[in-house]
């Protein structure tokens, strides 16, 4: 696996359909996807912010979900945690950084976002586009959760203790409903759960797939 899961060095191109009643076709919205790691006991990394605890013997999916955005979204600490892997990981994609720091500076490989949360991420999703990936950390995701920005969560569950470290929630948090749609196992002991948020269960998500 060529990065980690959390803040790695993938769901699906925007359809078209036709609006029969109007006339003319209609775009589907692209999804803001959380696709992130995970403890069993729900910390994303240590108190020190280190990830060497992620799995890296196989891809798990990765390869397959980058191939499904575009737009990569993180905070700044996760930006500049990102720059310490050495050869910037997410070539070929459009990358926002959102800071409150007035001073913070960074290269032209990404673009910093200074706006509210919610107007930016409602205008890219009007945009032409692949789905878009909020990489983190965990205040950004935070924001986003708390303000129904996140639409697919894909979360790696490691099987692993971490006793203590940063959360992949933080409270107090805004209650959401959340759909299972598919359950992977790994032989490693990791188990990938998707989920689409904000959406009640029904009968046909009760048939995702449980390899």
């Amino acid at each position: 696996m060529r990065a980690n899961l959390n803040i790695s060095p993938r769901m699906g191109i925007a359809n078209f359909g036709t609006d029969s009643s109007i006339g003319y076709q209609t775009r589907a919205m692209r999804k803001v996807v959380l696709f992130i790691a995970s403890s069993l006991d729900g910390y994303i990394a240590r108190p020190s912010g280190d990830i060497d605890w992620l799995f890296t013997d196989q891809d798990y999916g990765y390869s397959e979900f980058f191939a499904s955005v575009d737009t990569v979204i993180m905070g700044r600490k996760t930006y500049e945690q990102v720059l310490t892997f050495g050869e910037y990981p997410y070539q070929g994609v459009k990358s926002y950084v959102f800071t409150k720091n007035p001073y913070f500076q960074a290269d032209n490989k990404v673009k910093l976002v200074k706006e509210d949360t919610k107007k930016f991420v409602d205008d890219l999703r009007q945009a032409d586009g692949k789905n878009i990936w909020l990489v983190g950390g965990s205040r950004l995701t935070h924001d986003f959760m708390d303000k129904n920005l996140v639409d697919e969560l894909i979360l790696s569950i490691h099987p692993i203790v971490l006793g203590e470290g940063i959360p992949l929630f933080a409270n107090p948090i805004t209650p959401q409903s959340l759909n299972l749609i598919k359950c992977q196992t790994y032989n490693s002991g990791l188990v990938q759960l998707s989920y689409n948020i904000g959406a009640a269960p029904n009968a046909e998500s009760r048939g995702a797939s449980f390899p």
